[in-house]
């Protein structure tokens, strides 16, 4: 991913987070002649380094984990249009401030039926366990195996994580403050939600 330096984040701890926050994720292979994309929810095991998700068994891209070439994931959190309306600094051109990270790895096909369910159990953890109603997972066994055929478990191991959070940072801070103002005050649940990110420091 192109980041020039000011935009770079490193810190193992924020990335992840912000995996864990943005965790509907792109997963992106290449299979030799051109690229494929799935969008897939994606979880992140810290302790472990890897990544897990599951893919449609109809959707061919799954068959690209075979054959042990690196891919890609990638998270996107909030962005937002900036117009130079809002700089103190002119001339200027429009741009767009936003925030991304790229996670690259070995993908393995989940194939013991066991582990495949107790990924699966994870998953649906991630996603209900923050919910005032949930739903507990539980489903007929012979219901859940019809499922589960239909589906492929994925295991990513993580080779290496790129983070790219760019708020302006090239700006003089009064361009920076005109930025933050413009979007704290729109109407825009995500602009609003780049200017908090601004303004962190």
């Amino acid at each position: 991913m192109y980041s020039p330096a000011q935009f770079q984040v490193e810190d193992s701890e924020t990335l992840l987070a912000f995996m864990r926050r943005h965790s509907f994720a792109t997963i992106v292979t290449h299979d030799g002649t051109m690229p494929h994309a799935t969008h897939m929810p994606v979880l992140v095991r810290e302790k472990e380094g890897t990544l897990v998700s599951h893919m449609a068994r109809a959707n061919p891209q799954w068959r690209h984990f075979e054959n042990g070439q690196e891919v890609l994931v990638s998270f996107t959190g909030p962005h937002a249009y900036v117009s130079p309306a809002w700089y103190a600094t002119q001339p200027a051109v429009p741009t767009w401030n936003y925030t991304a990270v790229h996670a690259y790895g070995l993908p393995r096909i989940v194939s013991d039926q066991e582990q495949f369910a107790a990924m699966l159990r994870e998953l649906i953890e991630f996603y209900e366990g923050p919910r005032a109603e949930r739903w507990p997972g539980e489903m007929p066994a012979e219901f859940r195996d019809k499922l589960m055929t239909g589906i492929v478990g994925i295991e990513i191991e993580i080779t290496r994580i790129e983070g790219k959070f760019k708020l302006s940072q090239n700006r003089s801070d009064a361009d920076r403050a005109g930025v933050i103002a413009a979007l704290a005050a729109s109407g825009d649940q995500t602009d609003r939600e780049v200017a908090e990110l601004m303004r962190r420091p």
